[in-house]
């Protein structure tokens, strides 16, 4: 089974873009596994803060 990480999160959000009734804020994720293969992938910083994920934890199945 493949283990990803986070390797890296981005907030692309400067401002400049409102976002609309009822959208969340949505942040990049650099994920990174074993063989140093990468994906991205773009979630709810929300989401990130309710499962207390920071840049080094193991990323959940479920959401890759």
């Amino acid at each position: 089974m493949i283990q990803w990480k986070i390797k890296q999160i981005f907030d692309g959000d400067y401002g400049c873009e409102e976002l609309k009734p009822g959208e969340k804020l949505k942040v990049s994720v650099t994920l990174v596994d074993d063989d140093g293969n990468e994906k991205y992938v773009s979630v709810e910083d929300e989401w990130l803060t309710e499962n207390e994920l920071e840049v080094g934890d193991s990323w959940p199945l479920m959401r890759v």
